[in-house]
């Protein structure tokens, strides 16, 4: 029976680097690869529709800086593969569907491997569907020779972002799904903030018409209307309560056990397993809006929910639609209705608890479990103060608080992006929260991998 593995030899990969890059180097990699992926999202697909274009565009402009996408461009898939496949995967592995010890060698290389048949598979399905279904035009009226060829230039791009993922956690820095929704989401929240463009593209004090700019600063200035700095005032907000909540930690007292009288505290995060969480939770409700308005068509209905104007109007669809206008309403006038209030509290549960879900997940997976980190203490030669030196001590020590953290940390980045979508934060709230957690990390990385070049000693203690 072939293999997971055997089947991921056969695909495209990048190599690893045969010695291990300088700061320089990582640092040209990312760049490299980023200024790629703006030039690809400006290269739109050949043969489609420009009405149906714009029209999908209008149905999943939120969604598309969730997914580092730009639609109607030959990289209009984005990350959903990749972060598909992860999620599927998550799933399986973390409900013990596939007894697969993600903490061995071998273990972690039959997850990578499927995860990359898994993501290279999706690739072509949601190429497929993307074309199918009309987000490019009518197939009928395309004909199968532009439909073959709107395809194959979908499957083109999608492949070349797995494989420019690839490069940046081999060459680069973090990974390239990261660097791809924080790219978007930085975009999106200039084009939010400060832009004085309108929708058409013009100067806004350019126009005579009631064409109103798209940044809020501008907006404000336009109308005086305090509620249309909203978007940047929750941005501000979004960005203090991530960066005081990464700075949160608790520290377990450790000693050398060769060493007495010397000893280091081991921290472990608040948001103990990052933004995985709210990626994958996120990645998943735009995969059933996508869904949804892809059964849906351009102004109809499916069993996930009706459309119109590009808006979710019933269904499971506008119960998982950020109810902006209902909290908009609630700051004007102070009022909300039953519907209002059952649609926040839906909303905000599915963010918070599928972030709990997939937090816990994401702890067994990927080697943040009491068991792999009490191993990698014990490797450090580490110690809890008055225990003999016993991985058992440790593994009970940290149960005390890594379950914990890993519920506490997803449902705080479900809950508070939840909260930011409702607000209207430039650039959304979910990728504002992801993209102040990326470059935090990014940053961590870059001062670490600093320290190591200054001070080669530090690279063994560190690991």
């Amino acid at each position: 029976m072939v293999s997971f593995v055997q089947i991921a030899s056969y695909l495209p990969s990048i190599r690893e680097p045969e010695k291990e890059q300088s700061l320089k180097e990582m640092l040209m990699w990312t760049g490299v690869v980023l200024v790629i992926y703006f030039a690809l999202g400006s290269i739109n697909v050949s043969g489609a529709n420009s009405q149906a274009v714009e029209q999908a565009l209008t149905r999943l402009r939120t969604f598309q800086t969730l997914l580092g996408a730009q639609i109607g461009s030959v990289i209009t898939l984005g990350i959903g593969p990749i972060v598909t496949s992860s999620i599927v995967l998550q799933m399986l592995v973390g409900s013990d569907l596939l007894d697969w010890n993600t903490n061995s060698q071998k273990g972690k290389q039959k997850f990578q491997a499927a995860q990359k048949v898994l993501a290279y598979s999706l690739t072509v399905i949601q190429a497929s569907g993307w074309v199918v279904t009309g987000n490019f035009g009518s197939p009928a009226q395309l004909g199968p020779g532009i439909v073959l060829f709107l395809t194959a230039q979908l499957i083109a791009g999608g492949w070349l972002i797995i494989l420019m993922d690839d490069l940046v956690q081999k060459w680069g820095f973090g990974s390239g799904t990261g660097l791809f929704i924080a790219a978007g989401v930085s975009k999106a929240v200039y084009i939010s903030s400060v832009s004085p463009l309108t929708r058409n593209g013009d100067i806004y004090w350019s126009t005579t018409g009631s064409s109103a700019p798209v940044g809020a600063l501008f907006s404000f200035l336009n109308t005086l209307n305090p509620l249309d700095m909203l978007p940047i005032i929750s941005t501000i907000l979004v960005f203090a309560a991530v960066v005081y909540m990464q700075s949160m930690k608790v520290e377990i007292p450790l000693t050398f056990g060769d060493v007495r009288g010397f000893g280091q505290k081991w921290p472990l995060k608040f948001l103990y397993t990052s933004n995985m969480p709210v990626i994958l939770i996120a990645a998943l409700i735009t995969n059933f809006r996508i869904l949804g308005s892809s059964l849906a068509g351009q102004n109809g209905c499916s069993i996930l929910g009706c459309f119109e104007g590009g808006q979710a109007t019933s269904g499971l669809i506008a119960l998982l639609q950020a109810p902006t206008s209902t909290f908009t309403t609630l700051l004007e006038t102070g009022t909300i209705t039953a519907g209002g209030i059952g649609h926040i509290l839906f909303y905000t549960s599915v963010y918070a608890f599928g972030s709990i879900m997939f937090s816990i997940f994401w702890m067994r997976t990927s080697g943040q479990d009491a068991d792999s980190v009490a191993e990698q203490i014990q490797q450090t030669g580490m110690k809890v103060p008055g225990f003999r030196k016993d991985k058992r001590v440790i593994k009970k020590v940290l149960n005390r608080y890594i379950p914990s953290l890993t519920i506490l940390s997803g449902f705080a980045v479900g809950l508070l992006a939840a909260v930011a979508n409702m607000t209207s934060a430039a650039g959304g709230g979910t990728g504002i929260l992801l993209t102040v957690m990326i470059l935090y990390k990014m940053y961590e990385e870059l001062a670490q991998k600093h320290m190591e070049e200054l001070h080669p000693a530090l690279k063994d203690f560190l690991g």
